[in-house]
């Protein structure tokens, strides 16, 4: 009574879960966010608090959130990993610090509770340089995948998929999201791209070499009745067009099926387009509007005039 009277709460709070917590600030907070990544970030790395969810948030202390990084934990569902415990790599404890960071400031500000623990400490010197360490760069795709990826196409589902980005360059989130409108079929162009000002509503020229290929998902998608570029009719979740989990699925299977390196990830051929169009000798500030990298020349960014046929021409220097 006495801690009442010195610091009254609606007594509704008193027994609000940290799930129930999660919930309220994720409905604020999400529609905040950009992309479909960022949400999926933190969906991903709140997976491993399950064995607090029930808490009540007004019991939370720090030592139950660095319980929860160093011993939180998901039960993978697939993979070489299916069916066992994952335990949380150093870049999702990094998050899960971020998450309780953010999410008791909303619960602090809502007066749901008194002091922010998150707040209270810092990531430690062991995670920060674990986390370092296990950074891997993007990697491209050696001549001989290249090949072995083109020898499949026709056999291999997705891998025409793979192609495409290959050569234009997408982001795996920007190729889920591409939708029939963005498609100029008979002038061989692509409108898209999301992420930053220079990324958005970006024209891309179908390189000659996967004509057949987008031309393939767009007779697929017509057939289909899909408002989407790529879809998987055979998809068993949420619908038949491809989101950024999807792709990276099917992108990884692909992987596995050509027993290429453990080390390839989806945004790969992003990097295998960059390289490409810089070995052939690309105008450096093509390969900036193609994949959506901001100019900073401010003659060639404000006052040039660029058509999409001197794009086509810089492209089609990739063989």
């Amino acid at each position: 009574m006495a801690e009442y009277s010195a610091n009254p709460y609606d007594i509704q709070n008193n027994n609000l879960t940290l799930a129930d917590l999660y919930q309220k600030w994720t409905a604020a907070y999400f529609p905040t966010l950009e992309s479909e990544s960022s949400t999926r970030t933190i969906t991903s790395a709140w997976r491993y608090c399950h064995t607090i969810y029930n808490m009540r948030a007004r019991d939370l202390r720090a030592r139950h959130i660095k319980g929860i990084m160093e011993n939180g934990y998901i039960i993978s569902s697939r993979g070489k990993n299916a069916g066992q415990k994952v335990l949380a790599s150093p870049g999702t404890k990094a998050r899960i610090k971020s998450i309780f960071n953010l999410m008791l400031d909303y619960a602090l500000e809502y007066e749901l509770i008194d002091k922010n623990y998150a707040r209270t400490f810092d990531l430690s010197n062991d995670i920060i340089k674990e986390k370092d360490a296990a950074t891997r760069g993007h990697i491209i795709f050696s001549d001989m995948e290249m090949q072995v990826l083109w020898d499949n196409v026709d056999s291999l589902c997705f891998v025409d998929w793979i192609l495409i980005q290959c050569y234009m360059g997408w982001r795996p989130q920007e190729l889920a999201r591409l939708e029939i409108k963005d498609v100029d079929i008979d002038r061989q162009y692509i409108i898209g791209g999301m992420k930053t000002a220079a990324g958005k509503a970006r024209t891309v020229p179908i390189h000659p070499r996967i004509k057949d290929l987008v031309q393939r998902n767009y007779d697929k998608a017509i057939g289909l009745k899909s408002r989407y570029l790529f879809n998987d009719p055979l998809a068993v979740k949420g619908g038949m067009h491809i989101t950024y989990d999807k792709y990276a699925g099917r992108f990884t299977k692909v992987m596995d099926v050509l027993k290429f390196c453990e080390d390839h990830r989806p945004h790969n051929p992003r990097k295998t387009f960059i390289t490409m169009a810089k070995k052939a000798e690309v105008d450096e500030y093509v390969i900036k509007r193609l994949i959506g990298h901001r100019i900073n020349d401010i003659t060639e960014r404000t006052y040039t005039e660029r058509d999409i046929e001197w794009l086509r021409s810089e492209l089609e220097k990739i063989p």
